[in-house]
């Protein structure tokens, strides 16, 4: 398997190197001849990979964020490693010497190991017709049935140690020390397990063992109810991928399939009379190879740790410089006079041990639903001291096995006949089958949530699921409630550093067992207070061991230098065609409502440069009078004309600074200058922010058409609309991601504002913020006249740009249990190690996936951790770490399997794999493997887990929804064919499905439909002293439209409201302070506020929906005349279109190609 990808090399002048994007494990990449790739040498299920062995494509799949570099590009030879580790004993974060620019080497081609490879695309054979390359991996490493290779990692050479870790002996469970007093239990057979004893793992390790006779009898789903004999049983044939199996392909095109619907089975339908398991919802993401050299665990490069006296373990490395900085969620309240053992500011109300009743939550209810468990304080373990550990695993999750014959996860469904799938309200996250005690502990699924909430035992387990395995997470997300803790020691394991959490069990009270790599540590003696409760001798009971997500404030030995100040550097085009837009005068209005709110403190800087054909900086050092503008014209050789006044701090030059804001759109007001050189001032703003760091805030209108990287335009409109693959979806030159790479290197980010009617080539320019840990922000087709809801949207983005909170500097590195690893990173950042992403900037409205595989059986686990700590400068100077662990359960049965299965999650997860797939191999390919996911996922259900064969398209209940999300990701904007798309908008699309949490994201895969003319009070939320309606979620299809009402689409973005011909006068006159239809406006976005129930009603339910976002969507009132109309009924995803199927002929599509 080759990695090559968008492996570059980023020199810094101090021989340290930089890896870029997609990250594979260079532990992983080492592979003994001969040897297979997968668990026990078996090849990882891929989703994304050929039906039938296929050529290469020319850049395959990259790991990690999207966007390759084109085959012009000097950074893709050939296969690559994707990790260029650091100088030995050299801090990863140390800055280059200022005293010539960096230098850019392009990565050398590197063989990964002398195992098996495919020879080059010419000498491959071309593949039957029918036959597509839907591998999400480069180069597989052998013709395989086409499925997305989910996990794959490849066996490391030798034996993997991925921890210094003394042996475990008879220990069976790591999380409850009291397993090894006792006789060792056997391993629970599943988190969904009946009542008799657990059979032998029938899950073979093997692909070619059958699986039918070491099946138990079972029911339908695989369960046996107790005191009931079991049902005479053939053996289960095992489920094989046959490679010369025809390739699923694309859905047709044309009319839908003659095939008819399969008639219903006789007799009562299959129904459970047993309750569902309880909904609570725990999952985190964030799962990370914790593979540390046994060696010298405490000196690896950019690792989170104190070079100093941590956890009272004893000298440490100097300061490794893995710092991860947050803002804590409200301001730090000091603690009280004489406490020098740590002060908790803002902690949970659980800590002052008071149960208040809950209170109504004010989120959405997809929101509400997820954070439901974690409104309330968190509860202090009940653990004597000396005791057993607070996870009580061995014989919690034995009494956690149902006594049903089948849970409701595993309730077959038949997509053709149940029509009616969707919630009446979005669907909260998936609870993983844990005790209650450690569920009550477990991470907020909206910061840490995994694609399978109950882990597979093997790697060959996890590949007949047919499902990926992958975390996502939010880890600076705002939070309501942070516990901050200050404290002189932060207790981290001696071995694997991880950071003392909930799920880490206590062997006495001096000393504690490591949930990763299961070192028994000692417990440092300031640890052993309590200032909570100031008692010592209970350190079960602090804060770190009673939350999940924690924040510390870090101590000097978290630092190579001091915290650098808050710095903001605008760039600004002023270009005639910027000019024209308008966006100047907003931008500066904006910015003087907010100076005030910036993020910062006594040290804030900012600066302005602009440009057109030349580059122009103000100097506003205190004392002048007004500011100077200094003109550069020579932008093939840029310099800084006096670099010391050209970022000012903020507090003392501010009336400067106001005075140039006032004045700027008035400065250019009768330019006539038309180019554009983009690349020249992006350089200049580097050299300026060099010393520092900080963030850089670009301001563009047009493509950039001057200087070094000058763009082309590259689109042709008449292929908007094409049913071929897309061009153009890579960058055109490597000059903005080698300058991004250079940003990174100097804790530089580079934010991304475009505002055009016209191409700008977003597939490039992108580059800067993808690679620099910036956000890309679009704004097509702005001006200040024609287009004011883009107006209004662009100022209520910059307002939350401006003032959100903001980490600089920051480093961001995930843990997981041994046994797990991961090989790709989803988002905008740079990968600097296998683990380790570097994050110049870290903003809470950014998301982050990661794909993993089981590299080493978990037989004798119950659960695995997953840890993932953020280390940051806060605004105000602070270093700061922000910890999040998540706990899930180890199943060894295929249906247990699928019972954790999180359909958001996994959809969320396969929108960033298709996105990497669309850029580096073709669009097709990637909609072909969307496709195929579905097919194998339901083929591995009916195959492997039903054991009663039926008619009809069976899906389990948790699944029931994937082959709907999948049919709306392939009419997404990002992915659809045949509908006019402009490329900027598709490629703009793709960035948002990469960087957008998942909440925010699973919106705009599948908007929400409600009917809002008949609003009412009932079962309404009351929020803030106001009443927000809860109207049901429709089906995305025209028939449940009506003439006679009003609808809301909510397609996370963008609102719609759309308003029937006949709809009845009351909501026209009520809502919209109209007559009636026929006085709708051609162009609306705003509701009026008028003073009735009904307007009152509509304009809180829309901007309670706008209150969960961090951008704000803009509201289009549209009626059938209404040009916008057509992309209102574009996201009717359920309905036929001239170039896409319905979602009853796309389930009569995957049913043929399942039952071929």
């Amino acid at each position: 398997m080759s990695t090559a990808g968008f492996n570059s090399q980023n020199g810094t002048g101090t021989g340290q190197t930089y890896a870029n994007g997609p990250s594979q494990n260079p532990v992983s990449l080492q592979q003994p001849p001969g040897v297979g790739y997968g668990m026990n040498h078996q090849p990882s299920y891929n989703p994304m990979q050929a039906k039938a062995p296929g050529p290469p494509g020319p850049g395959l799949y990259p790991f990690g964020q999207y966007q390759p570099i084109p085959p012009v590009s000097s950074h893709q030879p050939g296969p690559q490693l994707s990790s260029y580790p650091a100088a030995p004993g050299q801090p990863l974060l140390s800055r280059p010497p200022m005293g010539g620019h960096p230098s850019y080497t392009p990565p050398q081609s590197a063989s990964p190991s002398p195992g098996p490879r495919l020879p080059p695309a010419q000498a491959t054979p071309p593949p039957p017709p029918a036959a597509t390359s839907t591998s999400y991996y480069p180069n597989p490493p052998q013709p395989m049935a086409s499925a997305w290779q989910y996990n794959a990692a490849s066996a490391p050479a030798g034996p993997a140690s991925s921890m210094s870790t003394p042996p475990r002996g008879p220990v069976a469970n790591h999380v409850n020390p009291a397993a090894s007093l006792a006789a060792p239990s056997p391993p629970s057979s599943a988190a969904y397990s009946s009542a008799p004893p657990p059979p032998p793992p029938h899950m073979s390790h093997s692909p070619a063992q059958p699986s039918g006779p070491g099946l138990p009898p079972t029911s339908m789903h695989g369960y046996t109810q107790p005191g009931t004999a079991p049902p005479p049983m053939n053996p289960m044939v095992p489920h094989t991928y046959q490679p010369n199996r025809p390739a699923y392909g694309p859905p047709p095109a044309g009319p839908p399939p003659t095939m008819k619907p399969t008639p219903p089975p006789a007799g009562p339908p299959m129904t459970s009379g047993t309750p569902p398991p309880p909904k609570a919802d725990a999952q985190c993401w964030g799962a990370v190879n914790s593979a540390l050299p046994p060696a010298e665990p405490d000196f690896q490069e950019g690792d989170i740790e104190c070079p100093g006296d941590v956890a009272g373990n004893g000298p440490q490395a100097p300061n490794s410089y893995n710092h991860v900085d947050s803002r804590m969620a409200g301001p730090t309240q000091p603690g009280p006079p004489g406490r020098h053992l740590g002060h908790y500011p803002s902690l949970p109300p659980g800590y002052q041990n008071t149960s208040a009743p809950p209170a109504p939550s004010s989120f959405h209810p997809a929101v509400q639903a997820a954070t439901q468990p974690y409104t309330q304080g968190p509860q202090p373990y009940q653990q004597p001291p000396g005791g057993p550990g607070p996870a009580q695993l061995s014989s919690s999750l034995a009494a956690m096995s149902l006594q049903s014959s089948t849970p409701e996860a595993l309730r077959v469904v038949n997509l053709l006949q149940e029509r009616n799938l969707l919630p009446a309200n979005p669907a909260p996250a998936p609870t993983p089958c844990l005790t209650q005690d450690l569920q009550k502990l477990n991470c907020n699924p909206e910061v840490f949530r995994c694609t399978l909430t109950s882990i597979p035992q093997t790697q060959s387990l996890l590949n007949k699921a047919k499902l990926p395995l992958g975390l996502l997470l939010h880890p600076f997300k705002d939070l309501s409630q942070l516990p901050v803790v200050t404290s002189s020691t932060i207790v981290r394991c001696r071995s694997c550093r991880t950071y003392i959490n909930p799920f880490v069990s206590f062997l006495d009270q001096r000393r504690w067992k490591c949930n990763l790599c299961y070192r028994v540590n000692d417990v440092p003696e300031e640890f052993m207070y309590n200032p909570v409760s100031r008692s010592y001798g209970e350190p079960h009971k602090r804060p770190e061991v009673q939350n999940a997500t924690i924040e510390f404030i870090a101590p000097s030995e978290y630092m190579l230098r001091p915290p650098q100040p808050a710095v903001y550097l605008f760039v600004l085009d002023v270009s005639h065609n910027a000019v024209e837009t308008g966006y100047l005068s907003v931008f500066c209005q904006s910015l003087l409502d907010n100076i005030n709110a910036l993020p910062g403190d006594s040290r804030t800087k900012v600066g302005f440069i602009t440009f057109d054909s030349t580059i122009h900086f103000y100097n506003l050092q205190e004392g002048l009078s007004q500011p100077q503008m200094l003109i550069v014209s020579d932008i093939e050789d840029i310099f800084l004309p006096t670099p010391d006044s050209l970022l000012v701090n903020l507090n003392e030059c501010k009336e400067l600074v106001q005075d140039l804001l006032k004045s700027l759109p008035n400065l250019f007001e009768k330019t006539m200058e038309t180019q554009s050189a983009l690349g020249s001032a992006l350089q200049a703003a580097f050299k300026l922010l060099s010393p520092t760091g900080g963030r850089m805030s670009v301001f563009q209108t047009q493509l950039p058409n001057l200087g070094v990287g000058a763009l082309q335009s590259r689109e042709d409109p008449n292929q908007r609309a094409s049913v071929k693959d897309v061009q153009h979806l890579s960058p055109a030159t490597d000059f903005y991601k080698k300058l991004a790479l250079d940003c990174s290197g100097q804790q530089v980010a580079v934010d991304l504002f475009l505002l055009s009617s016209q191409y700008c080539d977003l597939a490039s320019l992108g580059c800067i913020s993808r690679y620099s840990a910036g956000t890309v922000y679009f704004y097509p087709s702005y001006h200040h006249q024609h287009n004011p809801d883009q107006v209004e949207r662009f100022q209520r983005d910059l307002k939350r740009y401006l003032t959100r909170k903001i980490g600089f500097e920051a480093v961001m590195r995930i843990r997981c249990t041994k046994g797990l690893s991961i090989h790709t990173f989803h988002g905008n950042f740079f990968v600097r190690s296998t683990d380790l992403l570097s994050l110049p900037n870290v903003n809470p409205d950014a998301g982050f996936a990661v794909q993993m595989s089981i590299e080493e059986n978990l037989d004798d686990m119950q659960v695995v951790s997953f840890q993932a700590a953020l280390l940051y400068t806060s605004s105000k100077g602070e270093r700061r770490i922000r910890v999040h662990t998540m706990c899930l359960p180890v199943v060894n049965s295929l249906s247990d399997v699928f019972a954790g299965a999180d359909v958001q999650a996994i959809t969320g997860l396969l929108a960033c794999m298709a996105v990497d797939r669309s850029v580096t191999a073709s669009l097709s390919d990637a909609r072909d493997a969307m496709t195929n996911a579905a097919i194998d996922s339901l083929t591995s259900y009916r195959q492997a887990v039903l054991t009663i064969q039926q008619p009809g398209l069976l899906a389990p209940s948790c699944l029931r929804l994937f082959p709907l999300y999948i049919l709306a990701l392939l009419k997404q904007k990002a992915f659809r064919t045949g509908t006019s798309t402009r490329l900027d908008d598709r490629v703009f699309a793709m960035y948002q499905l990469k960087y957008q949490p998942l909440v925010f994201s699973m919106l705009m895969i599948h908007p929400a439909l409600y009917r809002i003319d008949d609003l009412t009070d009932e079962g309404a939320l009351n929020v803030n002293d106001r009443t927000i309606p809860q109207p049901r979620v429709l089906q995305l299809s025209v028939e449940k439209l009506s003439r006679e009402g009003a609808f809301l689409m909510d397609a996370g973005i963008v609102m719609y409201l759309w308003i029937g011909r006949n709809c009845h006068p009351n909501f026209l006159s009520q809502v919209l302070g109209i007559p009636n239809y026929a006085a709708v406006p051609e162009k609306l976005h705003l509701l009026p506020e008028l003073d009735t129930a009904e307007s009152h009603r509509t304009r809180a339910f829309i901007g309670w929906l706008r209150d969960q976002r961090p951008f704000f969507p803009s509201l289009h009132i549209i009626r059938d005349e209404s040009q916008l109309k057509p992309h209102f009924m574009q996201n009717m995803i359920e309905d036929r279109t001239e170039s896409a199927l319905s979602y009853y002929e796309f389930l009569l599509h995957l049913q043929q190609q399942i039952s071929k």
